[in-house]
């Protein structure tokens, strides 16, 4: 049993408190006065009690002196202790069974705590995955509703068909206008190439007749000269006559 540990007032300072027993001794005492009922320390322990009146009542008995009434009222006395010493024991009996049912209701109830606790944590994993689901779905709907508003604020389809309509007319238009285009290109090459090729004759022509007229000078010259030196050579001759 634990000693409340006193107090020593010295110099101003207060010394720590010390017990008389450890926490191993105090428990073997504690065992040791269950086991023999002894709860207090004051007074006979009960078993020293019944010892003593089981050695007064076999003493009597030795006796061989006629003591028939004192046997009877020692073992009268033994008995009734005996009945003191078994109350405290049934009571210490029905305690520990009570004790050992609160046990075996606290292991159930500790492993159904148990199985609960692990149905909850498998219910919070379940929960954790249906929300994440649930932002994955709450996400999708607000991408969505994005594009629903984003496609509300388009045009109708029948303004966006007609627009189509019209950027094709222009598209056909510009392809007609490039066609005829590529078409007026390739005569006016085709017409230039003529054109070129009529020059270019044309020039070979005039360098032709260029050649053809200086080579008739040069001949008529040639004949002037010729016709010169006979006329020459005619005078000449008759001078000399």
């Amino acid at each position: 049993m634990l000693v409340k540990g006193r107090k020593v007032a010295g110099r101003g300072e207060e010394m720590a408190a010390h017990y008389a027993f450890g926490p191993l001794e105090d428990d073997t005492i504690i065992k040791h006065r269950l086991l023999t009922r002894t709860t207090t320390t004051r007074g006979e322990p009960p078993l020293k009690k019944i010892q003593k009146k089981f050695i007064s009542f076999a003493l009597e008995i030795d006796r061989d002196a006629d003591n028939y009434g004192t046997c009877e009222k020692m073992y009268k006395a033994f008995l009734q202790e005996m009945a003191t010493f078994e109350l405290p024991l049934l009571k210490s009996k029905a305690v520990i069974d009570a004790n050992l049912r609160e046990k075996e209701n606290f292991n159930e109830l500790q492993g159904e705590l148990h199985r609960q606790i692990s149905q909850t944590q498998a219910d919070i994993e379940d929960l954790k995955k249906h929300l994440e689901q649930s932002k994955i779905e709450r996400q999708h709907k607000e991408e969505c509703e994005a594009i629903r508003r984003l496609i509300s604020m388009q045009p109708p389809r029948s303004d966006t068909q007609k627009d189509i309509t019209e950027l094709k007319k222009e598209i056909a238009a510009l392809e007609a206008e490039n066609t005829a285009g590529s078409r007026t290109l390739e005569l006016r090459k085709k017409q230039f190439s003529l054109l070129l090729h009529v020059v270019d004759e044309l020039q070979n022509t005039i360098e032709d007749e260029q050649k053809s007229l200086a080579e008739e000078l040069r001949i008529a010259m040639e004949e002037q000269k010729i016709s010169l030196e006979d006329a020459s050579g005619g005078t000449e001759a008759m001078a000399v006559d």
